[in-house]
């Protein structure tokens, strides 16, 4: 099973933010960021899972770490009647981020994916690496 910590940071909301994965495939560890301007830091949670299931082979048996309950109560709850609902909140309001949202159904929709939450900034030693990871991604775009 490939394993995949995931987070997003941002500086101010919005403001710069970064992106993060580690991917544990075996004993093989790949990191991967980004950043991007003029973002929200749950833009940036959403995006660190997208890119990471790109980055590996359709059909894997995945497990993915987050500590961004927006993320996996989305991805696992929510969306369901999102889609039903046309997009619609439970307040009849846009979804935000469904462009997003969208991307991480599709990806997802290739792969079994066990989606897990870990609390953040606590004991799981990925889960503050690839926080760091994001928030240096963020911090990145401070001299540009």
């Amino acid at each position: 099973m490939i394993k995949i910590y995931t987070d997003g940071s941002c500086l101010g909301n919005p403001g710069n933010g970064g992106w993060a994965a580690i991917i544990m495939d075996d004993e093989k560890k790949t990191h991967i960021k980004g950043s991007q301007k003029n973002t929200t830091n749950n833009q940036m949670e959403l995006l660190a899972p997208i890119k990471a299931l790109k980055k590996i082979p359709k059909g894997s048996n995945v497990q993915i770490f987050t500590d961004s309950k927006y993320v996996k109560s989305g991805i696992t709850e929510w969306i369901h009647n999102w889609k039903k609902n046309g997009w619609k909140t439970a307040n009849k309001k846009p979804v935000k981020n469904k462009d997003l949202w969208t991307e991480l159904d599709l990806m997802s929709s290739k792969f079994e994916i066990k989606w897990s939450w870990v609390k953040g900034h606590s004991v799981d030693k990925l889960n503050i690496e690839v926080d760091l990871i994001a928030r240096e991604a963020a911090n990145l775009l401070l001299n540009q």
